[in-house]
């Protein structure tokens, strides 16, 4: 699926953003997941495994981008599955950060995905140097299969948390990513 037919389309949802500040909407199903994932020298390893979409890659995930790393704009299309039962996640990155000691982005929903909403994914050095992944969402069904499977929908977004923190962890030169 060609990225670049989703660029001019808009989010699926209102609250654009809001994983940056933090106030989640109401009216969604929140998440906020932290894991330590590595040591402080691992964040430009990790951050540039991350914003390049290898993360995305080591779930399974066949990320096709517009840009070849997350920039505000940038439309990223995530296909999980073969054939015609493959289910496509087109998302706009809202917002990105790179700093000393973090480094992260969030996109959010576009028409054809099977959720509404926004995800954000945060890696930052915490006091006494530990490497952390915060994923932050809030979703609702987009689609009429995902408002019939909504409880396998939620399972499945917590099992993904847990793969990307593992998946940046290895990345950041660790074994496994523990929650925080």
């Amino acid at each position: 699926m060609d990225p670049k037919r989703y660029l001019n389309v808009e989010p699926t949802y209102a609250d654009v953003g809001a994983t940056r500040t933090g106030n989640l909407p109401p009216g969604y199903h929140h998440l906020r997941r932290r894991y330590v994932v590595g040591e402080a020298p691992a964040l430009g390893r990790a951050a540039d495994a991350l914003l390049t979409w290898r993360v995305h890659a080591a779930l399974g995930l066949r990320p096709r981008a517009t840009a070849p790393r997350a920039t505000p704009g940038a439309v990223v299309v995530n296909r999980l599955g073969i054939g015609p039962l493959a289910l496509t996640a087109p998302c706009r990155i809202i917002w990105t950060v790179e700093e000393e000691d973090r480094a992260g982005f969030a996109y959010g929903t576009l028409p054809g995905h099977p959720e509404s909403g926004e995800e954000s994914f945060l890696l930052e050095v915490a006091p006494g140097g530990k490497l952390t992944l915060t994923v932050t969402a809030f979703t609702r069904p987009g689609r009429w299969y995902s408002r019939l499977g909504r409880p396998v929908m939620i399972l499945a977004q917590n099992f993904f948390c847990g793969r990307y923190a593992a998946a940046v962890r290895r990345y950041a030169g660790g074994a496994n990513a523990m929650e925080a």
